[in-house]
C-alpha cells in the first residue's frame, strides 16, 4: 500500500476538560498517514489518481475549527473517520498533540490506526 504522510499540520480547535481550556481554541499538532486506494498515481503522474493533500489539511482545519472536544482520543477518532469518509482511504494513522500543555511536559499525544493496511 502507498501511504501519504503529512507532519506537523497545526489547526485550531477547542479542546480539553478543564474550563480554561475551553475558552478559546487551542493550536494542536497533526500528523497523518494516508493510505491511497490505488497505485495508479504511480504510473500516471495525474494528480487525480492519488489523494491532494492540500485538500487533506483544507478539510481538516475547516472540521476542527467547526468541532469541540473533551479528549484527544474523541479528536483523533473524529478525523481519522472524517478523512477516511471524504478520501475513501483504507487505512489511517492520526497522530494528535497537543504542545506545552503540562508543566515541564513539552507535547501529550495520542494516535489511533484505523481501517486496513493491506500489503
Amino acid at each position: 500500500m502507498d501511504i501519504i504522510y503529512l507532519h506537523g499540520v497545526k489547526a485550531r480547535t477547542l479542546i480539553g476538560v478543564y474550563d480554561w481550556e475551553r475558552v478559546a481554541p487551542q493550536v494542536v499538532e497533526v500528523d497523518l498517514e494516508l493510505g491511497i486506494p490505488s497505485a495508479r498515481a504511480c504510473q500516471t503522474d495525474d494528480l487525480a489518481d492519488t489523494i491532494n493533500y492540500a485538500d487533506v489539511v483544507d478539510r481538516l482545519r475547516a472540521v476542527l475549527a467547526e468541532q469541540h472536544f473533551l479528549l484527544l482520543e474523541r479528536l483523533a477518532e473524529y478525523i481519522a473517520q472524517d478523512l477516511m469518509g471524504a478520501f475513501s482511504t483504507p487505512w489511517i494513522r492520526v497522530s494528535v498533540t497537543k504542545l506545552g500543555i503540562l508543566h515541564e511536559v513539552g507535547r501529550v499525544g495520542v494516535t489511533v490506526e484505523r481501517g486496513h493496511r493491506g500489503g
